[in-house]
């Protein structure tokens, strides 16, 4: 099985991902608040590209008599959109604000990936707070289409590359290498470089999460977050494994739910492709 990183979506191949295991990774702050909201009681979460898209998707659950309708979601430079109910902080995605609720989302960069990601055999959202879990179910979703590879596609922030996001990556490669049969895994260039850049930076302790606050802060994204006075979400984001939740994209409908762990088991047509 070979692990596969691109350190930024708009930068990858036509189709890399064809046939594969997609993980989208914009862990400040698209997938840590998409792993939030299912975590905490959202029944589904629907990315979208655009803010008129949004807007129009909320209208015409609204009009199709949903009565407990969605709730919209996401920013623009970092902060939430004008009229929506919530932005992209995972702080905001309490179980009082979310639970029972679906969510229409559209991000600056953390919803383009994924959508960049439609050739894939399967596509599912990583980040720290759930990075074994993703590592595990990617892992067994690929077993089950004999050995393909699991391709970790990295948002960056606006078509630049960021520490953050491969940071992430390395964190889910460390993860996945612990379990059983990885020993037979490879890794390409960077993924190797992924892994070895979060081995580094969780050796400068004092402890794992203050480790990766501490490189949250000095990245492009966490900068940018700490200008926005909305530093807690390093915080947040940084909680190693404490979200054991696995958001899986279903193609035939555009929405992500959580992931079972039958999910793919036996099965052999594609949920995207």
């Amino acid at each position: 099985m070979l692990w596969r990183c691109y350190d930024c979506f708009h930068g990858m191949p036509e189709a890399a991902c064809a046939g594969g295991i997609a993980v989208v990774i914009d862990v400040l702050r698209a997938s840590t608040t998409i792993v939030t909201a299912l975590a905490h009681g959202a029944t589904r979460v629907r990315p979208v590209l655009t803010v008129p898209e949004a807007r129009d998707m909320h209208a015409a659950a609204g009009a199709a008599g949903a009565g407990y309708g969605p709730l919209l979601g996401g920013e623009r430079g970092g902060l939430k959109i004008d009229g929506f109910d919530l932005g992209n902080s995972p702080l905001e995605y309490s179980p009082c604000r979310v639970a029972g609720r679906a969510i229409v989302l559209t991000t600056t960069n953390g919803t383009a990936a994924l959508h960049a990601c439609a050739d894939a055999a399967e596509v599912l959202i990583g980040g720290i707070v759930n990075r074994t879990a993703v590592a595990a179910r990617a892992r067994s979703m690929a077993e089950q289409r004999a050995g393909c590879d699991v391709h970790l596609v990295c948002a960056g922030t606006d078509g630049v590359v960021t520490e953050e996001d491969l940071l992430a990556a390395g964190a889910i490669l460390d993860a996945a290498s612990r379990l059983p049969g990885a020993e037979a895994d490879a890794l390409d260039g960077p993924a190797a470089v992924a892994i070895s850049l979060y081995r580094s930076t969780v050796a400068r302790g004092p402890t794992v999460p203050d480790a990766i606050v501490h490189a949250f802060a000095n990245s492009l994204g966490g900068r940018n977050l700490i200008e926005l006075g909305m530093g807690r979400d390093l915080t947040a984001s940084a909680a190693i494994d404490s979200l054991p939740i696995v958001p899986r994209l279903d193609c035939s409908t555009g929405w992500l739910s959580e992931s079972t762990a039958d999910d793919g088991g036996g099965r052999q047509e594609s949920i995207c492709r």
